[in-house]
């Protein structure tokens, strides 16, 4: 119930300098109350919105003064705090909102969380503190999205992409769409309310050309999906090759630590090993694999079953060879194999004295890159190779990107399928029921992207996937 006062720990558990528990609804000022003692004995409900202030959470208790027979209260202090008061509707939520700023030990938070929650507040579920804001007006459903964005970021980039759709810039485009949509709606729906009435419509001739441009409009926001996607998901590269080529050996060497052990006996990486590192702004999901070979035995078969999976999943396969000794049986199978998968072909010991036929590696992909993992040398120029081929030899700004997740480029998609039925139908000059369907059908899904036709079932499967206490 939006009536509730909800009340959550709003920081990482854990040791810590600092923990918040915060408190959110009409009943949150008249909680702390009763439970915080300021040191000038000021009630927080007397003080003045967005201000911080010093004093202690205590537990009152009654108890009987055996002198004076009566009832008389004892407070125990339960942590020294500082207590921020935010009030309505300047806040996150809309609501009064009181944050309370705890010593970071687990237990301190934990029993002044117990202690809210025994004096009127419930525990909050998770995202609600968000979901609040979006059904109090404060945001609309795409914001709210973007809010999960910048606590998942994992760099720079995508932290930048979730700023901007937080301010507004997926939001601005969908409205706008949307009003235009619905001035051509209103020109289909006046001719079919009126045929009989001399109006002045505009026909298909004048309104086609404008759904095709926001078909335009919504290819543009699909595109800048691809684009943008992976700096949400990272980017899943693959190191694989045959046996001793040094899978190993790049992999450390990228990752600047010994994450892999290393030993000149061919088959010691047996597993498969992921770490995640930020290239350029791109998260990369690296991958390490066991050799590819005949297997042997049971551990072996197991090992190249997992390289083979990991393969399968990647967005880039580094495919390695060793500079040192010509292409052997292997190398061309592997090759073959990986005919139909987004390819850099990487010379590895280039230290070495060189064997390998690289002309025909150079006939098999188009990338290829020298390097020595083992003596550090040209491995910015794998980088720069890695994040060309993201984004595809074009440049890219941030600024001038919105940033979409599934559920929203999903909807986006569906909308373009009506929109394109619409224009169907004006081409095969159809009465303009059937354009005026496709066109509410198309608002109805640009309207779920922002939450302004959105089930419940919708809102609890988004919010669900916050944290509790944001």
């Amino acid at each position: 119930m939006n009536d509730d006062t909800i009340a959550a720990i709003s920081t990482p558990l854990g040791e810590g300098a600092i923990g918040i528990v915060r408190l959110s609804g009409k009943d949150s000022l008249k909680i702390a109350d009763k439970i915080f003692q300021a040191k000038d004995g000021i009630l927080p409900s007397k003080f003045k919105s967005h201000t911080l202030h010093y004093g202690w959470i205590v537990e009152k208790s009654k108890f009987i003064s055996s002198s004076e027979k009566k009832n008389k209260q004892k407070s125990n202090i339960i942590d020294e705090v500082l207590l921020t008061v935010m009030r309505s509707p300047r806040t996150y939520t809309k609501e009064d909102i009181v944050e309370i700023n705890c010593h970071g030990g687990l237990v301190a938070l934990q029993k002044v969380l117990e202690l809210v929650i025994r004096n009127g507040a419930r525990i909050a579920e998770p995202g609600e503190f968000t979901k609040r804001a979006f059904l109090n007006g404060r945001i609309d459903l795409s914001k709210a999205e973007a809010v999960l964005d910048i606590i998942r970021a994992k760099t720079d980039t995508a932290l930048k992409l979730s700023i901007q759709q937080l301010k507004g810039a997926l939001s601005e485009r969908i409205r706008d769409i949307r009003k235009k949509v619905i001035d051509i709606l209103a020109q289909i729906e006046a001719s079919i309310d009126f045929p009989e009435e001399d109006i002045e419509t505009k026909s298909y001739r004048v309104l086609k050309p404008q759904l095709e441009k926001i078909v335009s409009d919504l290819d543009n926001i699909i595109s800048d999906y691809q684009k943008t996607k992976f700096f949400r998901d990272g980017i899943k590269v693959t190191i694989c090759g045959r046996p001793n080529v040094g899978k190993s050996s790049l992999l450390n060497a990228i990752l600047k630590k010994e994450r892999a052990i290393v030993t000149p006996v061919a088959g010691t990486t047996r597993d498969v090993i992921e770490e995640f590192i930020n290239i350029r702004g791109v998260g990369i999901r690296l991958v390490d694999t066991a050799g590819l070979l005949e297997p042997k035995n049971l551990i072996e078969h197991h090992s190249i079953r997992l390289t083979k999976d990991a393969i399968a999943l990647s967005d880039i396969v580094l495919l390695l060879f060793d500079a040192n000794s010509k292409l052997t049986p292997k190398d061309f199978a592997l090759m073959d194999q990986l005919d139909n998968k987004r390819v850099i072909a990487v010379l590895n010991k280039i230290d070495l004295p060189l064997r390998i036929q690289k002309d025909k590696i150079r006939d098999k992909f188009k990338r290829l890159v020298s390097i020595s993992a083992l003596k550090q040398i040209n491995l910015d120029k794998l980088e720069n190779e890695i994040i060309d081929f993201i984004y595809n030899g074009k440049s890219f700004s941030p600024e001038a990107t919105v940033m979409t997740n599934y559920r929203q480029i999903t909807l986006i998609e569906q909308t373009r399928s009506l929109f394109i039925k619409a224009i169907n139908s004006m081409l095969n000059k159809l009465s303009g029921e059937f354009v005026a369907l496709d066109l509410k059908l198309g608002l109805d899904c640009l309207g779920k992207i922002i939450g302004e036709t959105v089930d419940d079932a919708i809102l609890e499967k988004i919010f669900s996937e916050f944290c509790i206490g944001k």
